[in-house]
């Protein structure tokens, strides 16, 4: 019998989205499709646009996930229904986008873009809205799905494979 997996998506992006509403918009927009969808959202479990998409998510019904870097599950945003406290800080990342099928990223600082090159080192596809480019030797690498909106990022995260087995 084939068991049915849950999709487990991340979705990642800056802590603090102060001066950027358009981020905010577009995350929430991106945790109520995805709640919509049935997907489970996981993320760091903090402000900015994880509190955004597990806004979204928890709006829609959806079950979230905070994977947090401190000591405490009080740090996580309200809107966080299972809080993992790993004491780890920024290598709590890896636990992340190992954990997720496939990861959104919502415009994002420097800690996106170490999920985002975690993500694809695991083998993840990886959906950006608005976030970084990535370039080697000066030329652009196509290894990040470019999404339009909110429910695109969402559609081409689920219609990835799911992995099994994680490569290395």
């Amino acid at each position: 019998m084939t068991e049915r997996h849950i999709p487990i998506v991340a979705v990642v992006g800056a802590s603090d989205c102060n001066g950027r509403p358009h981020q905010v918009e577009m995350a929430e927009a991106v945790g109520r499709a995805l709640a919509k969808a049935g997907a489970i959202l996981i993320c760091g479990g903090r402000g900015g646009v994880m509190a955004a998409a597990c806004r979204g998510a928890k709006s829609a019904g959806g079950l979230t996930i905070g994977v947090l870097p401190g000591d405490s599950a009080a740090e996580a945003n309200p809107y966080v229904d299972i809080p993992i406290v790993t004491g780890m800080g920024v290598a709590r990342d890896v636990i992340i986008v190992r954990t997720a099928h496939a990861v959104i990223a919502v415009g994002g600082e420097f800690g996106t873009l170490s999920e985002i090159a975690f993500a694809l080192k695991l083998g993840r596809p990886v959906v950006g809205l608005g976030t970084w480019e990535l370039s080697k030797e000066g030329h652009p690498v196509q290894a990040i799905l470019t999404a339009s909106t909110p429910v695109e990022a969402v559609q081409l995260a689920l219609d990835r494979p799911f992995l099994d087995e994680t490569p290395a």
